[in-house]
């Protein structure tokens, strides 16, 4: 079983940046941030693997970076360059897949979730 305990979350003006952090129980290989606006379907944003790999969505490459600490079994979510379109609630997740080697943004493949942090841009 693994428990996972999101913060970081908050509002913030275009342009601002945020930290979302993500505590996670028990073994964690890939992990994912995911987020789900209003009227929307939930969707990967960055994931990463035991290695520290990761692979981010378009919708955010050059502005979100995800990290991890393994030591405190930790992930994060830096976001830059925020726009009102990043309004959503952030998810964290753990694959169920066991390979310290894999990742993925397809929400199916997790199935250990947090409870999210809201995430608000706006002038």
């Amino acid at each position: 079983q693994v428990q996972l305990a999101e913060s970081g979350g908050g509002s913030v003006q275009p342009g601002g940046s945020l930290t979302l952090s993500c505590a996670a129980s028990g073994y964690t290989a890939c992990m994912g941030w995911f987020r789900q606006a209003p009227g929307k379907e939930r969707e990967g944003v960055a994931t990463i693997n035991s290695v520290s790999t990761s692979m981010s969505a378009d919708s955010v490459k050059g502005r979100f970076i995800i990290s991890r600490n393994n030591a405190n079994n930790t992930v994060y979510l830096q976001m830059n360059n925020l726009k009102p379109e990043d309004t959503a609630m952030y998810y964290c997740a753990v694959s169920r897949r066991r390979d310290y080697l894999y990742l993925s943004l397809i929400q199916d493949e997790y199935n250990y979730w947090g409870q999210g942090t809201q995430v608000t841009v706006s002038t």
